[in-house]
């Protein structure tokens, strides 16, 4: 795979080894603007990625590009990246505004106090920004450190595992946060292992297993490209039976059962021609469809294919 020129964030060929450990084996990838999820179970190697992008680990072999410059011999690209590690750090006897008001600072940012509240109005924090951190739920606490990463006005944000522990409702808002930051155009790569979250909130997903690039792309596209498995497809009607003998003659069915439901479990590897023809094998068969679901079209089913090959 050949990382093409423009993106914001370039890795090629990178490896990452801990003695005889190999966290990260020979990874190629390239990130634009929007926001791309990093997958994989823990001890994938997601956080040793990111550490590598940010310039906080040096890689043992490869390349690592971030807006054409390389983190570790030129320290003006961190002014470029805002980074939020897993581990929720936070003066908590401060409140919101204080906390991001500091960090602004740090970064020299000119009119801290002002920059502050931008970007607390950006994780819609506004209303409790002058209140403790201390007080804080845990998906508050993130968003105000999502402030904090943002307050300096980076182009790329590297987020390692921000939604974990929030609530859904704080998890929905996170996610409505970030999306509107991509569509501002910052580059944002985000790690988690909350598969259905960021198959709701990425444009595009890197897959991660052992160390390895499983797959890239679009999630729906990477499972098109697993042939060798078949779609599964439940389809619920008020005649299972003959809905499944009229299936079985669609040269586009390769096997069909019965569910313990009820339901009708069609294996297919052309899901887009069944999909365009089981419509009218239920009408010649005089039977009422109620349900037809795919069961593989997620980002779980694939991530779990990918580890198994």
């Amino acid at each position: 795979m050949s990382v093409q020129s423009g993106a914001s964030i370039s890795v090629e060929r990178v490896s990452k080894w801990f003695g005889n450990v190999v966290a990260v084996n020979d990874v190629t990838f390239e990130v634009g603007p929007g926001v791309t999820g990093l997958l994989g179970p823990n001890g994938a190697g997601k956080t040793t990625l990111l550490r590598m992008i940010c310039g906080l680990a040096k890689l043992s072999e490869g390349r690592i590009s971030v807006f054409g410059g390389d983190t570790r011999a030129d320290p003006s690209l961190y002014r470029r990246i805002g980074v939020m590690r897993e581990h929720d750090a936070v003066y908590e006897s401060l409140t919101g505004l204080q906390f991001v008001e500091f960090m602004a600072r740090l970064r020299e940012v000119g009119d801290a106090g002002a920059a502050a509240r931008r970007a607390i109005e950006a994780v819609n924090l506004s209303d409790a920004q002058d209140r403790n951190i201390g007080g804080y739920s845990r998906g508050m606490r993130q968003r105000i450190r999502l402030a904090a990463t943002i307050v300096h006005g980076p182009d790329a944000l590297l987020l390692d595992e921000p939604l974990s522990g929030a609530d859904p409702r704080q998890r929905v808002e996170f996610q409505r946060v970030l999306k509107h930051l991509g569509e501002e155009g910052l580059t944002i790569l985000v790690s988690s292992h909350i598969l259905e979250e960021v198959e709701q909130l990425a444009d595009n997903v890197l897959l991660i297993v052992s160390g390895k690039l499983a797959a890239s792309g679009d999630y729906r596209a990477i499972r098109a490209s697993l042939d060798e498995r078949p779609y599964h497809v439940r389809i619920v009607c008020d005649d299972p039976r003959k809905l499944a003998s009229g299936l079985m003659r669609l040269e586009a069915v390769d096997s069909v059962s019965l569910d313990r439901k009820g339901g009708v479990i069609a294996l297919s590897r052309s899901v887009g021609v069944l999909n365009r023809s089981f419509a009218a094998v239920a009408r010649d068969a005089s039977v009422r469809v109620t349900l037809y679901e795919p069961l593989d079209d997620s980002l779980e089913s694939v991530f779990g294919y990918l580890v198994e090959r």
